[in-house]
């Protein structure tokens, strides 16, 4: 069975955490600490198992020293490279330049 389109989208969030938090060579309890959160609460997220409130996604941003905008394109990117891999046919709209 094929994972749902949230589950796509949530893993491919907890994805790019991990990935930007190594670019940055910050451990779990240091993410956590630069957004307030607990290192327990990052784990679930990188793990796919938390759906994070948009206050928390801005914290993450930040912590993550991008902005909320470049963070949501590049967990989009994602998601729609884990959509092609799936398999699933659908219209991922205009191409960007």
């Amino acid at each position: 069975m094929r994972p749902s389109r949230n589950q796509l989208l949530i893993t491919a969030l907890g994805v790019e955490v991990k990935v930007r938090r190594q670019e940055l060579a910050l451990s779990q309890e240091d993410l956590a600490g630069r957004c307030e959160l607990d290192r327990p609460y990052i784990t679930m997220i990188e793990g796919a198992r938390k759906q994070p409130t948009i206050s928390v996604l801005q914290r993450l941003a930040e912590a993550l020293e991008l902005s909320l905008g470049e963070f949501c394109q590049r967990v989009d990117d994602r998601y729609r490279t884990e959509l092609q891999a799936a398999g699933d046919a659908v219209h991922l709209g205009e191409s960007r330049s």
